[in-house]
């Protein structure tokens, strides 16, 4: 049975709720805004009119069984999937839930080393050991690419008894494995495949994108739809087929994990943004394409200035590629990605995803416009033509997956002592340090510590980079496992 995809019912619920001017005495304690007044003059009262809390009208994130429930079915028939759960700690809370629906703790887990935080946090709230795998590797633009079948086939027949598979689909900068392939060989050996589809949302809607893991027979997928569908930041949804993995276990664990008080700003978000993907999807995605297809030739036609697209296709771990990803090597204006990321912002005004050694990382979604990609590639024509050629530019060893010596939820909990980050050589992470975006962590609790890991962190301290999770902030000192 197919769906009416122009209905929307849990945002239709909260508007005719709002219609009402319902007096509130329960919460959240602004009370349609009168106890927030600065903020409800700055951004318009009625989102605070709409910022409720769970009842019966309006359903409950927990146990939905009305406007929730039909928001999720039609969510599900958007995406092919059996089920589908809305998320309001983005996708991070739906890659833990996937790990955690799958795996016990001791179970093995197979997956790409270059996983984002949320499936290492995940390791450590499930207590599954990793089979870590090392993706493919571009060293022209020093980036991890996805991982190859025979890959896969390696680890699992090293490793027969590993529970599950995670796969990246896409990657931050749009490649994409042989996701269909891996899975069936998974699925013979009894395997849930498990896909972070975090900037993958909008697969499903264009047939210029790559494949997405429901569409193949994936178990679970993890989408953000914030990021490429339009939904409000937060908002995303978990996806699920029925076989290997039960409904009823995942419910379970996201009730463990996710909060009560789920807001419905969020989530309607999602309802509107999974009717407008559905039935606008194919129009606003053809623009979206013919946006980022003129913006990469024009920046390919710039000096110093590499926007690499669908021509990596074939290369090792590259099967597909997602134009969307307007990734840009720099290394020819003699600077890093770090550097050209916060020239852009404090320069020209424009925040892009994501700077890093090598590159930097725009993302073309559904909201861009002629005039956003005209200011970005004025912007790059400008700064190459000041800087294109005036000084080499130094490239950096590119990191290889770390040696696990100890589980992570193990090393979680271990007792730890501060060494200086120069001194800590040969001594086992007792914590994650990582670059947000992308949140790929450079070390995991568990893992040896490398001079080649310190001297990445040293330069990326160098660089003015984001750096996050570890205890010390000025990063002198790092945690590792001892008395």
């Amino acid at each position: 049975m197919f769906r009416n995809h122009h209905n929307t019912p849990l945002f239709t619920a909260l508007k005719e709720y709002d219609k009402k001017n319902v007096i509130p005495f329960d919460v959240p304690g602004h009370k349609h805004g009168e106890g927030l007044k600065e903020f409800a003059e700055y951004t318009g009262k009625k989102i605070l009119e709409i910022d409720v809390n769970s009842m019966k009208p309006l359903d409950n994130i927990s146990n939905p069984v009305s406007v929730i429930k039909e928001a999720q079915e039609l969510m599900a028939e958007a995406y092919g999937s059996d089920h589908s759960f809305f998320l309001v700690n983005g996708t991070s809370t739906g890659v833990q839930a996937m790990i955690m629906s799958v795996c016990q703790p001791g179970d093995k887990i197979i997956l790409p080393r270059h996983a984002h935080k949320s499936a290492m946090n995940g390791l450590i709230l499930s207590g599954a050991i990793p089979i870590f795998i090392q993706p493919e590797i571009n060293e022209t633009l020093g980036i991890a690419m996805g991982v190859t079948l025979e890959s896969i086939e390696k680890a699992i027949a090293m490793n027969s008894d590993a529970k599950a598979i995670l796969l990246i689909n896409p990657t931050y900068y749009g490649t994409t494995s042989n996701i269909e392939q891996i899975i069936k060989l998974a699925h013979k050996h009894g395997i849930a495949v498990l896909l972070d589809e975090a900037h993958g949302a909008h697969f499903n809607f264009h047939h210029d994108f790559p494949i997405s893991g429901m569409q193949v027979g994936g178990d679970m997928a993890a989408v953000s739809l914030h990021k490429t569908g339009g939904s409000l930041t937060q908002s995303s949804a978990l996806l699920l087929n029925e076989g290997l993995i039960d409904h009823n276990t995942v419910r379970t664990i996201l009730n463990l994990t996710q909060t009560t008080s789920a807001s419905y700003l969020l989530m309607s978000s999602l309802d509107v943004a999974r009717k407008m993907l559905v039935t606008q999807g194919e129009e606003i995605l053809n623009n979206v394409l013919k946006l980022v297809r003129t913006a990469r030739e024009e920046i390919n036609n710039i000096s110093g200035l590499y926007a690499f697209g669908k021509e990596l296709i074939g290369q090792p771990g590259v099967y597909d590629f997602d134009e969307t990803k307007l990734g840009i090597n720099v290394t020819g204006l003699g600077m890093s990605g770090f550097k050209v990321y916060d020239m852009l912002r404090d320069e020209y005004n424009i925040q892009v995803e994501l700077g890093d050694s090598y590159n930097i990382l725009a993302i073309i979604s559904v909201g861009d416009t002629e005039k956003s990609i005209k200011a970005l590639v004025d912007a790059l024509k400008d700064m190459a033509s000041k800087y294109n050629g005036t000084k080499p530019f130094h490239r950096n060893k590119i990191l290889r997956n770390p040696q696990t010596i100890v589980s992570p939820r193990n090393a979680f909990y271990a007792r730890k002592k501060f060494v200086k980050l120069e001194n800590a050589e040969g001594e086992v992470s007792g914590e994650s340090i990582m670059t947000y975006p992308p949140g790929i962590p450079i070390v995991i609790p568990g893992e040896r510590i490398t001079r080649e890991i310190i001297d990445y962190i040293i330069f990326l301290k160098s660089q003015d980079s984001m750096l996050t999770d570890m205890k010390d902030p000025t990063l002198e000192y790092i945690k590792v496992l001892g008395v």
